[in-house]
């Protein structure tokens, strides 16, 4: 049966898609958990992303996250993992943060089957404010998908999502801060709602590098990351502590210094001591990369120098100094394969992967050349003024080809199965590759441990509201 076989137009068509599978009353309980893998959750999950209806997407929403908590997994904090990080009870082992930015439910299924596979649920998923936008999947869809995912994979145990670079733009704070600053505590508080018991603050935007000190570069990012930190301390749901992360350079600009970071943290934890709310878990620092990679003229990505030195004594320098997890990398992805086993030797404590499971699915020689090409023409069709002097048309395609998938969102969804399957088995080998390399097997005893993120239970109209 195709996907498209499986649109419903009513509440009471969806309470037909569960029923002999589980039982509805003001939580859905199931009752046969393989029959609800093999028979239900597919049509829920597309129901929950393309149904017509807000009542319908909602509903369906409801009835995932709903089932999740029923088969023994629900959204979590990373929280108390980073905790113990940062005492020194837990080393040895980087937790990569993946953005799925299309083909997401098949993208989880293989990242979960990855970690049941290597023992290990020390894994997060995430979406940028960024990528929410262009890749059009808001908190409240992304969660429930990837929910969909570990319940179509049997997964159990806590799962954890992040809102990654919920990014403060210093253009518009200039001109509005309290519009600017508005903007993202919507954003965040929708998240939280969601169910994102993660999130990395980045006001590292507001850093200013023409003023005479460092106290005083670093003084808007940690004063307007200490006020985004006390918005997220005041809409947790009870029992959950979120993890926070702070950000001290603006990935893509200059590396940055052990110094930079102490002005930052101790500018950040003196005006946050004031109003007694914990404070970050993690930095996210600056040490070479960037964001998707460097294309060259013929479309290839420029070797990048990490400097590991750096990431380390950062890393140091936050977990003895401020009892932080550590150092945070980000624009990973695209780094050659012999990089990623360092990242765990210098103590990073996570590392945030996106465009080189991007690249996975267009360049995969499973993905419809027809399909590639009319979301390419579409590229061209609707960001030709992206399209920068001097650039290639190749480096254009690179750049811009992240928003296909919000251009293509339900034509990519709808992709044959066989075609999905054998690109999921692409990105599994990719994620398997990853756990080893970053030291990320085995770690389900530590999450027992560590874990204790309470279960909050989904709301219909909530749902509904944010569909």
């Amino acid at each position: 049966m195709g996907r498209v076989a499986m649109k419903v137009s009513t509440a009471e068509a969806l309470i037909d898609v569960v029923a002999g599978y589980a039982d509805l009353g003001e939580e859905l309980s199931v009752t046969d958990s393989q029959g609800f893998r093999d028979s239900v959750i597919d049509k829920l999950v597309y129901n929950a992303v393309f149904a017509d209806t807000a009542e319908v997407r909602g509903i369906a929403r409801w009835m995932i996250k709903s089932a999740g908590l029923s088969l023994g997994l629900w959204l979590a904090s990373i929280q108390g993992l980073y905790e113990a990080m940062g005492l020194g009870e837990v080393s040895g082992y980087t937790v990569p943060a993946v953005n799925i930015r299309g083909m997401t439910y098949d993208v989880a299924r293989a990242l979960v089957r990855s970690g049941r596979k290597n023992n290990s649920s020390s894994f997060i998923f995430e979406i940028a404010k960024s990528e929410i936008e262009y890749t059009r999947q808001r908190p409240a869809e992304y969660s429930a998908v990837v929910i969909a995912a570990a319940i179509k994979e049997g997964h159990t145990g806590p799962l954890f999502i992040q809102g990654d670079h919920f990014q403060i733009s210093a253009k518009k704070y200039s001109i509005d801060p309290i519009k600017e600053l508005g903007f993202i505590k919507d954003l965040i508080k929708e998240a939280i709602i969601a169910g994102f018991y993660n999130i990395d603050i980045d006001t590292s935007t507001l850093v200013d590098l023409s003023k005479n000190n460092l106290e005083e570069q670093q003084r808007q990012n940690f004063e307007v990351g200490a006020e985004l930190t006390k918005h997220v301390r005041s809409l947790e749901p009870e029992n959950v502590t979120i993890s926070i992360g702070g950000e001290i350079g603006e990935v893509g600009e200059k590396n940055s210094t052990v110094n930079e970071l102490v002005a930052y943290m101790d500018g950040y934890t003196k005006v946050l001591l004031e109003s007694g709310f914990k404070g970050i878990s993690k930095v996210s620092v600056q040490t070479g990369t960037s964001h998707g990679g460097v294309p060259l003229p013929d479309g290839s990505i420029a070797n990048v120098a990490v400097d590991f030195d750096t990431l380390d004594k950062l890393g140091q320098t936050a977990r003895e100094k401020y009892g932080l997890s550590g150092a945070v990398q980000h624009g990973a992805s695209t780094l050659p394969d012999e990089m990623f086993d360092r990242f765990p030797k210098v103590n990073t404590s996570e590392i945030h992967l996106a465009t080189g499971f991007q690249n996975i699915l267009y360049d995969s020689s499973h993905f419809p050349s027809d399909l590639k090409e009319k979301i390419y023409k579409g590229l061209v069709d609707n960001f030709s003024s992206e399209h920068k002097d001097g650039q290639t048309e190749e480096q254009f395609i690179y750049k811009t080809r992240k928003k296909g998938f919000g251009l293509a969102k339900e034509e990519i969804w709808m992709m044959p199965e066989k075609t999905k399957v054998a690109i999921g088995k692409e990105l599994e080998r990719k994620f398997d590759f990853l756990f080893l390399k970053l030291g990320a097997i085995n770690t389900d005893a530590d999450i027992e441990k560590y874990i204790d993120s309470a279960k909050v239970q989904p709301d219909q109209k909530i749902e509904i509201s944010f569909a």
